[in-house]
C-alpha cells in the first residue's frame, strides 16, 4: 500500500516520503480501516512517540497521522462494536503507524460511526480539533453557562472548536490571535476579540477559564487572569505558572467514542463549523507539508477520492 514516511527526526517534513508499505493486520481488539481521509497536526515530527514505541524503541520507518475517516475492511479477533463495511471516524493511537496510508490498523475503541450524511473530509478534521476542545472544556475545565473564558489561538483548528463549543455551553467567549484573524474568531462566535500583537491581554479583566495553546509568556500573563476557584487549561506542556487561587491542567487528548458522537451530531445539526484549510492528495501531500507559507485551517489528506 502507499503511506507516507518518516525515518530522520531532524529532517522534519523535509524527511518524509511516500513509499511502498505492507498491508497492516488486525490484532486483537482491532479493525482495518481503508482510509479515505486523513488529517495531519504540524508539530506530531517532533513528538517522541512518532519515533520510538511504548518502551523507547526506535520505531521507524514510521507513518504520521492520527486522524482518519474511512470504511472498515477487517475485525481483530474478540472486536466488538464496529462491523466491515461501516463508515468510521477517530483518533488513532500516538505510538503506532499512523493514518497517512491507504489502510491502517487501529484499536476499534478508538472510532466512532461516520453519519452516512458527513464527508470523509469533514470527519477526518474533527476527532483531535473536537476532542481537545471538548475535553479542555468540560472534563478539565468544568465550563458552566455564564462564565468568563479565554480561547488563544481562537482562529485556529482549537482554538475555533473552544470558541464555538464554549458559546453553546453559554459562556462568555474572548478570543485572542492576530489582527488579520479578528472577523474569523468573531465569525465562529466570539463576543470579544484581543490582538495580541497590539492589545493589552489583561484589559479583559478576570475570566473563570483560559484555554491555552501557546505556552510561555502568553501562558504566564493568562494564569494571572484566572479569578478565584477557575482554571488554566493547557495542551502546551507541563505549566509555567499556576493561577494563585485556582487549577492548572495540561493535558494529552484521548480518543472517546461517546464525545466523538456528540462532536459529529453538532457538525450535523449546525451547531459546530469545522476549520478546514488544504485538502491534498496522498500523491502531493509530501509537497504540501513543505509549503513554507503560514497555514490555515485544518490540512486534510483525501487518500481517495
Amino acid at each position: 500500500m502507499k503511506a507516507i514516511t518518516v525515518t530522520d527526526q531532524a529532517a522534519g517534513t523535509a524527511g518524509m516520503r511516500l513509499t511502498e508499505r505492507p498491508l497492516p493486520q488486525a490484532a486483537i481488539n482491532d479493525v482495518v480501516v481503508e482510509v479515505h481521509a486523513a488529517g495531519f497536526t504540524w508539530d506530531e515530527l517532533t513528538w517522541p512517540p512518532t519515533w520510538t514505541d511504548r518502551n523507547g524503541r526506535d520505531r521507524t520507518p514510521s507513518i504520521p497521522g492520527h486522524e482518519l475517516a474511512g470504511v472498515v475492511t477487517a475485525l481483530g479477533y474478540g472486536t466488538t462494536g464496529l462491523s466491515i463495511g461501516q463508515r468510521v471516524f477517530g483518533l488513532t493511537d500516538w505510538t503506532r503507524d499512523g493514518t497517512l496510508a491507504e489502510y491502517i490498523a487501529v484499536e476499534a475503541r478508538n472510532l466512532a460511526p461516520l453519519p452516512g450524511d458527513v464527508d470523509f473530509t469533514v470527519g477526518a478534521s474533527l476527532p483531535m480539533p473536537g476532542l481537545t476542545a471538548w475535553q479542555g472544556l468540560f472534563e478539565h475545565g468544568h465550563l458552566r453557562a455564564g462564565q468568563r473564558i479565554i480561547a488563544h489561538g481562537a482562529a485556529g483548528v482549537v482554538g475555533s472548536m473552544v470558541v464555538q463549543l464554549a458559546r453553546e455551553a453559554g459562556a462568555y467567549v474572548i478570543g485572542t490571535g492576530r489582527a488579520a484573524d479578528r472577523q474569523t474568531i468573531l465569525d465562529f462566535g466570539a463576543q470579544e476579540f484581543v490582538d495580541l500583537d497590539n492589545d493589552t491581554l489583561e484589559d479583559v479583566g478576570t475570566v473563570d477559564l483560559v484555554f491555552d495553546i501557546f505556552g510561555g509568556d502568553i501562558g504566564k500573563r493568562s494564569a494571572a487572569m484566572v479569578r478565584a476557584g477557575g482554571t488554566l487549561v493547557t495542551i502546551a506542556g507541563p505549566v509555567e505558572k499556576r493561577p494563585a487561587n485556582g487549577l492548572a491542567v495540561d493535558f494529552v487528548v484521548e480518543s472517546d467514542r461517546a464525545q466523538l458522537n456528540e462532536i459529529v451530531q453538532r457538525v450535523r445539526d449546525g451547531r459546530l463549523r469545522t476549520n478546514i484549510g488544504t485538502v491534498s492528495t496522498l500523491d502531493d501531500a509530501v509537497a504540501v507539508f513543505n509549503r513554507s507559507e503560514r497555514r490555515k485551517g485544518k490540512t486534510i489528506i483525501r487518500v481517495r477520492p
